[in-house]
């Protein structure tokens, strides 16, 4: 049986997608930061007749990722598809290592997550990572910005850096690991936690279920016709050409150096 790990897989695209991988056969991990939200799913998919488990993951705690994915590394099994999903936006505040919330959950925890398990990731293997076309808004990554608090309107700037960050990681690892598959996904507008409750009312009508919006994302997880692909950016089922920064080789090979430095992986081996 195939084994997709999924982050924020209580809610949202990322709950949709979890029961998504399921269905279709994979054993997943589900990797959350709340049991209690986090077993309703995976109860949910083993009433279904499915397989599924919980690994608790804080992507707010770099520690909490490289815990998760040596606890992962531990069961000495394979993993073949990884899905970054979760994430947060409109909000503002600090990680626990003192990066700005967007950035330091969207981009680095993901980031430390999947360098820890590049020990389990198998040739073939699959990393999805949610992104956005809010990335547009993004000109660039102001390195010492991502140190400190946002100072944006309910932190929407500092959320497009992060879904840029997305982009541009997708990128580097498809360059750095040509053995693995890696894909960016823009999912859509769906109705998520993600959306400020003050914003639904005005957006309503344009919303995807969250069911829509994980199509896209699951379908870069599985489609056959994908198997050459990686490290390009995707929406509705099409590659789709990111903005100008998106496409900053060197700034992906900048924000590569940065992140391994901030997540000191040397000492976390």
């Amino acid at each position: 049986m195939k084994i997709a790990m999924v982050t924020g897989p209580s809610s949202g695209i990322g709950r949709a997608t979890t029961l998504a991988l399921a269905r279709l056969g994979f054993h997943v991990v589900a990797a959350g930061r709340s049991p209690e939200r986090t077993m309703k799913v995976v109860n949910e998919i083993e009433d279904e007749g499915g397989s599924a488990e919980f690994l608790r993951l804080d992507l707010a705690s770099l520690d909490s990722c490289v815990a998760a994915a040596r606890e992962y590394e531990s069961s000495g099994r394979d993993l073949d598809v990884l899905i970054n999903d979760a994430g947060v936006g409109a909000v503002k505040g600090l990680t626990d290592d003192g990066f700005e919330i967007h950035f330091g959950v969207n981009h680095l925890g993901h980031f430390m997550l999947t360098h820890h398990l590049r020990k389990v990731l198998r040739p073939g293997s699959r990393v999805v990572t949610v992104s956005s076309e809010v990335h547009r808004r993004a000109t660039g990554i102001d390195f010492d910005a991502v140190r400190r608090r946002s100072r944006s309107f309910f932190g929407l700037r500092e959320y497009a850096v992060s879904k840029l960050a997305n982009i541009l990681f997708t990128r580097e690892l498809a360059r750095l690991q040509p053995d693995w598959r890696a894909y960016a996904v823009h999912p859509g507008l769906a109705n998520t936690n993600i959306i400020p409750g003050y914003v639904r009312p005005f957006i309503r009508r344009r919303l995807l279920t969250p069911e829509q919006g994980a199509d896209t994302v699951v379908w870069c997880a599985t489609a056959d016709e994908l198997a050459a692909q990686s490290g390009l950016y995707y929406g509705n089922r099409t590659v789709w050409e990111p903005a100008r920064p998106a496409t900053d080789d060197e700034l992906g090979t900048e924000l590569w150096r940065r992140s391994e430095e901030w997540c000191d992986v040397t000492r976390r081996h």
